[in-house]
């Protein structure tokens, strides 16, 4: 296992296009090592791979001591929305309410290639979609208003400038 650096917006391989994984191999289980250990140490609930400078679709997510693996995650269903206040270990220091679907259905494999089919709802949901989000390059700051996008990209250069 190794930490990896997280990538902080407006690193551009958070808006690449992320690839299928098509091979459950050792390397692939290395990625998912170094997520769970990256995502610890910075506190997080989720991970998505783009945020460790890999345009794959991955995921790790620990809810309560529940943890998922999510390789290829595809939303099936999604009903209602509830705004919830989200950050994002892409936007330190940030929260910002936000809408997120009330219930969701996924379909995902998890690192040994098992399929899984979850009904979720709740906070959990709410996580799915952030990093499912993450996959396809969407970002929390893209999910607020014009006005508000414009005030965080400010906060965001005036906070990378004092780095």
């Amino acid at each position: 296992m190794a930490l990896r650096q997280i990538c902080v917006y407006p690193d551009p391989v958070l808006r690449e296009e992320t690839r299928e994984i098509k091979v459950f191999d050792e390397e692939l289980k290395t990625l998912v090592a170094d997520m769970w250990e990256t995502m610890y140490a910075s506190d997080g609930l989720g991970l998505a791979a783009p945020q460790v400078g890999e345009a794959k679709k991955v995921i790790v997510i620990d809810y309560n001591g529940e943890k998922f693996v999510l390789v290829n995650p595809e939303i099936t269903n999604e009903e209602g929305s509830v705004r919830r206040e989200e950050g994002c270990l892409s936007f330190p220091g940030i929260f910002e309410k936000v809408d997120s679907p009330e219930k969701l259905n996924v379909r995902y494999y998890d690192e040994n290639g098992k399929l899984f089919l979850k009904e979720l709802d709740g906070f959990l949901a709410c996580v799915f979609h952030h990093e499912i989000d993450h996959l396809n390059g969407r970002l929390l700051i893209d999910r607020v208003s014009p006005l508000k996008r414009q005030f965080l990209k400010k906060r965001i250069a005036k906070k990378a400038a004092e780095r």
